[in-house]
């Protein structure tokens, strides 16, 4: 199970860089699908807070490493809906910045967060994420198949994340651990650049 876990985490990045290439040469016109799936994978905000999800996810184990994910995943659905709509939610930006830092932090110090907090504090950060996307959707394509798009590059992200980290113990658990946290301090940093404008 776990070399079919690093297996599809290795495909799945093998399958996301050229997807998101496809989705912005500007050739034809991309579907809907296209369109939704590039978005999380296009801005660096979206990208480090999915993977963060993941390594966050495999840190705290147990049910977390489903759980987590789907908490995302689910919010992320309804502040979609909220985007598409045109219902205003403040500070996306600043939320979503806010999200790479907190998870980022989390990720790097191993803050062992009780599972349905965790869950709350990703839910919260997906609203932001999922309002952006929604909002940013153009209008020439359909909303359907738009969500699917964000929803599979947004799920594949977070077992990147996933698959990343259990690739790192399965190296050598101690020093794979360290390397994790490093991955989110560097993330955690990354968030304070975007909230500086930096980024």
């Amino acid at each position: 199970m776990t070399r079919l876990l690093i297996r599809a985490t290795l495909a799945l990045c093998g399958f996301i860089i050229p997807a998101a290439a496809y989705a912005h040469t500007g050739a034809g016109a991309p579907s809907g699908f296209a369109h939704g799936f590039a978005h999380p994978i296009s801005g660096i905000d979206h990208t480090l807070a999915m993977v963060l999800v993941g390594l966050l996810a495999f840190q705290l184990g147990g049910r977390a490493v489903w759980l987590l994910p789907m908490a995302f995943t689910g919010l992320m659905i309804v502040g979609g809906i909220l985007g598409i709509a045109g219902v205003n939610l403040p500070m996306v930006e600043t939320g979503i910045a806010v999200s790479v830092i907190i998870l980022g932090a989390s990720v790097a110090f191993r803050i062992k967060t009780p599972t349905a907090a965790a869950m709350g504090v990703v839910g919260l950060f997906a609203l932001f994420h999922g309002h952006a996307h929604g909002a940013e959707m153009p209008g020439s394509v359909s909303g359907l198949t738009y969500a699917i798009g964000f929803l599979a590059a947004t799920a594949s992200l977070h077992l990147v994340g996933i698959g990343t980290a259990l690739l790192f113990s399965q190296l050598d658990q101690r020093r794979g651990a360290i390397i994790t946290q490093v991955a989110g301090s560097v993330a955690a940093l990354a968030g304070v650049g975007l909230v500086l404008g930096i980024l």
